[in-house]
């Protein structure tokens, strides 16, 4: 429990997507305008990591790597299909973000309206690839694990697109000089943001 516990702290503020990999910083930068909207497209952006994530997970165990097809039978013993994890993982992720678009439009067309192009593109939200990838990568022992990295990267991301837009919307009452306005007082908010979440490095868990 103290392992799955310590997964989540160090996806949220350590190992942040946004903050420490800059994973995920097109929609990120775009729909970070509003609080409301960056509500909605961090939800559905952790929504996602936790079904995905998982999911990449047991397709990777039980189907990709060398040996996982020993279910099957003996025959199978050393088929070896790891070098579809990418095409998988991708596949996974489209028809998750899929089921949410429909499921936003249907219950929430405001929400719909505002996110726009980027919800459908959360498909191609290299944030969202980045938590099967890094998944893969560690190695994660069991399928709590993967349900905490999930979860955590995907909030963490969440946690980093609203507290932009809240800053970005007192931004507008400040007196910015005109050559900084729009993107470029917003690189420097994220990277002094960025600067800031180092601090939870000191973390010892």
């Amino acid at each position: 429990m103290q392992e799955i516990i310590n997964i989540f702290v160090r996806s949220v503020f350590i190992d942040n997507m946004i903050f420490s990999f800059f994973l995920g910083m097109c929609s990120y930068l775009a729909v970070s305008k509003t609080v409301k909207t960056s509500i909605g497209l961090g939800i559905a952006v952790v929504f996602v990591q936790v079904i995905t994530v998982p999911v990449n997970y047991l397709l990777l165990k039980y189907v990709m790597k060398p040996g996982a097809l020993s279910w099957l039978g003996e025959t199978f013993q050393g088929v070896d299909l790891s070098f579809l994890s990418f095409m998988v993982f991708i596949a996974t992720i489209a028809a998750m973000v899929q089921l949410v678009e429909m499921v936003v439009e249907k219950f929430s067309p405001a929400l719909y309206n505002s996110l726009g192009i980027f919800l459908p593109l959360i498909a191609v939200n290299c944030a969202i690839l980045g938590g099967s990838l890094f998944m893969e990568q560690r190695e994660y022992e069991n399928i709590g694990q993967v349900l905490s990295w999930g979860l955590g990267s995907g909030f963490g991301w969440m946690l980093a697109i609203v507290s932009l837009a809240a800053i970005r919307e007192k931004m507008k009452y400040n007196q910015i000089p005109p050559a900084l306005k729009g993107m470029g007082i917003t690189f420097i908010v994220t990277g002094l943001m960025s600067i800031a979440f180092m601090s939870f490095l000191g973390i010892k868990i």
